[in-house]
């Protein structure tokens, strides 16, 4: 087998292809123009048009015949074989009941084992490992590697492997890693092309044995970029960190000096302070090679929480990314569906599981958009006004009327019948899954999407795999299944056209680009750590003859070093500190930087992209920061003004100018949320109640005995609590501490009519014009009245202490003065109604001077708001603390962008 090394001096990227090309065609001269009888191994498709082009290039003939360029997973592919392929899904299927049959893990997740365990004995096959007969025979082997006596967790791991790899190898059909290594063995039985194999690091063993197999029947030249770069004075330095990392620097560097004075690396290093430095590093950098004309950037994701980012922030400033690493199904909205049905079924159609799943696109496709969106918004509302927390039943029941909600939930019911309980096959319960997908309509949605469509295909590939498997499971562990499915595969959207690629650094072997971004370039990450097996170490590894960490380690350098041979614009970030601690860079690129600081006097930093990030230069104008967010103060259109307003809404304007815009003009109030618990307000509204039906019972108590009161406010008491006390047992609680306040109240209410207070009504609405273009409405607790004069009250579970702060000041709190004008009053207070006293907190001011001045300022600010007023966020800290329009007005940012303003230090000017 004969290894070509590169020769001649060309851009450093396209020295490997010609050298390539020039050699093939050596080798067929007498074959030009037909170069068909040859193959070419790839280690992708990419280097495929490169190669063409060299061998177009180096041939200079009009027409030239290319030879067979195909990769080696595809060659096997194209090879037929007698026997039958048993897929993984059904390996694992098998895997999973023989552990489960076995119970050797009680309460683990054995579709977890079960794969674990499949990758294990696919390792093993790849690598040609036979395990000993004996069971005792591979503890031996075991205590050996591991230099230990065999203990009860050693027996334990040697008894699961043994005994699982013999039951998996007792079939006549084949799995998929003994049917690759068929056909790799029949491809090289029919060996007569010559081959031509393009190498960037070591292959898998079934490869490499493949190779030497195909070369004792017809020639195959390996063409080893790690040996050729070492031939270029351009990679000079990598080819010193290959050929003895262990030699002394120092030498190393003076005979780089000597023989390669100009061989500078094309690398650069920054060393970010944090992951947003980082993300924001490689967004302006992307952004910077964009402008100078470089369309063919590719983005290596060593760390994929950077590259999660570093796309975001790129797409945020329109740079779409052509990802070919490819996005997980179950993170995909198509799958998500999926997954929130059966949580709606598992649930018992809980309200919040239910409410996502139908605010899902895919969900009833099959219906106009306008007719779905607005059911489920009807059932929404519902569901929060009542508080029906559960149960597709209840739902049924609270939408009776309500014929688009109906209709919704009927298809839900009998999407859950067509998908059922108990147990079935695993393709059983796809097949019942895709029936209740049909009938909710998600079918349809989904063969609208790419990653919908997908997904279809893989559910019904599974289905079909699966097919003549007869185990059965239930649908919790059915379900496990499913969602590990959707964690193993992966969708790459193909539709995005974009001159920035995010790939893995395999797959960029023998590649080139107009420049590469490697992110998260720090030790933990470069060389990683792999998958590693949970089942043996290291040692016993390489007694087996698996590949040992180390071996995955040296890929990854070798990868490296051939992704930086390939280019010539590279740019390697890290996090140089995590959490305030040193993150050391990987040692692959330390060795780099010391050895070429040593040669030539460069440590490689990247010093420029840091000065734009710390504005320590002038930002280019392309780079434009945004503002500093500051307290937001809209006007409203004349025409947008309400013509009403609620004494509740005028406190809100009292409060803060910007909440009521919010709540009021925007109507961005938040939605009731279902209360499964018993809240403060609950019990507030049941008290409300109670009084309203008690008062219209007995309007003057005076008249009645005292016992048949309590007994009667007691018995009223017990009945509106009654459904409350039914859900929850901690509605019994409230109750006790409303009967604890009942003697007090009915007291206060004597003591009341004795002083010639008459109740006239409760609950009472008003609306009362203010002028022609105003009007205050709402509805009062209470009112009553002596002697042509009038009172209005307002219950307030709360202390009294806490009801004179609010009144202390005037105009603070707006709802009594509200009040007392809509009616004149002569008096207003709270009632304060806690545990077992009952207490009245009247406004210390004259009231009808306060109801008139509140009236006043309530005109004169509408008509402010009507010239085109602004309405700051302006509210106090308190008036803040439990506003939900808090996230909108962004307070703690603008506040915070106002501090740091004020401490700022002075801009020169000019020439100062």
């Amino acid at each position: 087998m004969e290894t070509i090394r590169s020769s001649g001096a060309q851009t450093v990227s396209a020295v490997f292809f010609d050298s390539v090309a020039r050699h093939i065609l050596a080798q067929h001269k007498n074959e030009i123009p037909d170069l068909r009888g040859a193959i070419v191994l790839l280690p992708n498709y990419h280097a495929a048009q490169p190669l063409a082009q060299h061998l177009v290039q180096a041939a200079n003939l009009p027409a030239l015949l290319l030879p067979r360029m195909v990769t080696l997973g595809d060659w096997a592919q194209s090879v037929p074989l007698a026997a039958t392929v048993v897929p993984d899904t059904c390996r694992a299927a098998v895997l999973y009941q023989a552990l489960r049959a076995r119970r050797w893990f009680q309460d683990a997740d054995l579709w977890g084992i079960a794969r674990e365990l499949l990758d294990l004995l696919d390792e093993l096959t790849q690598h040609c490992v036979t395990l000993p007969q004996d069971e005792e025979d591979f503890l031996a082997q075991l205590e050996r590697a591991y230099r230990a006596r065999g203990g009860a967790a050693m027996q334990f791991e040697a008894r699961v492997v043994h005994e699982l790899w013999y039951a998996m190898s007792a079939g006549v059909e084949l799995d998929v890693a003994r049917a690759y290594q068929q056909r790799l063995a029949q491809l090289a039985q029919q060996a007569s092309a010559p081959l031509y194999v393009l190498l960037a690091s070591n292959l898998a063993a079934p490869d490499a044995r493949f190779i030497e197999a195909y070369r004792a029947r017809a020639p195959v030249t390996v063409f080893d970029l790690r040996e050729m770069a070492g031939q270029q004075p351009e990679c000079a330095v990598l080819a010193a960190a290959l050929r003895d990392a262990s030699a002394h620097l120092r030498e190393q560097a003076a005979l780089l000096r000597e023989h390669h004075p100009r061989a500078a690396l094309k690398l650069r290093l920054f060393g970010a302070h944090g992951l947003e430095q980082e993300a924001r590093a490689a967004d302006v950098q992307v952004r910077r090679w964009l402008r100078a004309g470089k369309r063919n950037i590719a983005l290596v994701a060593l760390d994929r929480l950077v590259a999660r980012r570093v796309r975001a922030l790129l797409e945020r400033a329109g740079v779409l990314i052509r990802d070919e690493t490819g996005w997980i199904l179950s993170t995909l909205s198509a799958s998500t569906v999926l997954m929130r049905w059966l949580d709606a079924l598992q649930s018992d159609f809980y309200h919040q599981d239910l409410l996502d799943l139908l605010k899902s696109p895919f969900i009833f496709a099959d219906q106009p958009a306008h007719e779905r969106k607005q059911a489920v918004y009807q059932l929404e509302q519902l569901v929060r006004k009542h508080g029906v927390a559960s149960h597709l039943q209840s739902f049924l029941d609270l939408a009776e009327g309500q014929a688009g909600v109906q209709t919704v939930l009927v298809r839900l019911r009998q999407a859950a019948e067509a998908l059922g309980k108990g147990s079935t096959t695993l393709s059983g319960w796809l097949q019942a899954l895709h029936q209740s997908l049909g009938i909710l309509g998600v079918v349809r949605g989904l063969e609208t999407d790419a990653a919908g469509a997908q997904l279809l295909r893989s559910l019904q590939a599974w289905q079909q795999e699966l097919a003549a498997d007869t185990t059965r499971f239930s649908r919790a562990e059915w379900r496990h299944w499913l969602a590990q499915q959707l964690d193993a595969g992966t969708f790459s959207d193909q539709s995005i056209d974009s001159p920035v690629l995010l790939t893995s650094l395999s797959a960029t072997r023998w590649r080139s680009f107009d420049a590469v971004l490697l992110l998260g370039c720090d030790a933990a990450h470069l060389p990683g750590e792999g998958n590693g097996s949970v089942w043996f170490n290291d040692a016993v590894h390489a007694s087996l003859g698996l590949p040992t960490l180390e071996a995955h380690r040296a890929q990854q350098r070798d990868d490296l070093l051939a992704l930086l041979a390939m280019n010539d614009t590279v740019l390697a970030t890290w996090q140089a500190s995590k959490n305030g601690e040193e993150n050391l860079l990987s040692p692959c690129l330390e060795m780099l930087r010391v050895l070429h600081e040593l040669a030539y006097g460069d440590d490689l930093a990247e010093r420029e992209l840091g000065s734009l990030l710390d504005g320590a230069q002038v930002r280019p104008p392309y780079f434009p920061l945004p503002e500093p967010a500051a307290m937001p103060a809209p006007g409203i259109p004349s025409g947008l003004v309400p013509a009403r307003i609620s004494p509740s809404g005028y406190n809100s304007l009292v409060a803060c100018p910007y909440q009521f815009y919010a709540r009021h003009i925007l109507r961005l109030n938040e939605m009731d949320e279902v209360r499964e618990g018993v809240e403060k307000r609950d019990y507030g509204e049941w008290v409300h109640g109670i009084l309203h039906r008690f008062h219209q019972r007995f309007p003057v108590q005076a008249e009645h005995p005292r016992a048949a009161l309590e007994e009667a406010l007691h018995g009223i008491s017990v009945e509106v609590f009654a459904p409350a006390v039914a859900r929850d047992y901690l509605a019994r609680a409230w109750l006790l501490r409303w009967q604890q306040a009942i003697p007090a109240y009915l007291d206060a209410q004597l003591e009341s009519e004795q002083a010639g207070w008459c109740y006239r009504g409760s609950e009472v609405p008003f609306e009362l014009p203010l002028d022609d273009e105003l009007a205050l409405h709402g509805r009062i607790d209470r009112v009553d009245a002596r002697a042509g004069e009038c009172r209005v009250s307002d219950y307030k579970m709360t202390d009294a202490a806490n009801l004179r702060n609010m009144l202390k000041e005037p105009g603070e709190d707006v709802q009594l003065a509200s009040y007392a004008h809509v009616y004149e009053a002569d008096e207003a207070a709270f009632i304060s109604i806690e545990k077992d006293r009952v207490v009245t907190v009247a406004p210390p001011q004259d009231l009808p001077e306060l109801a008139q001045a509140s009236v006043e300022r309530l005109l004169e600010v509408f008509a402010q708001m009507r010239a085109g007023a602004a309405l700051p966020a302006h509210g106090v800290d308190e008036a803040c603390e439990y506003c939900e329009m808090r996230g909108l007005c962004r307070k703690s940012e603008w506040e915070a962008g106002a501090r740091n303003q004020e401490t700022a230090p002075p801009v020169a000017k000019g020439g100062e």
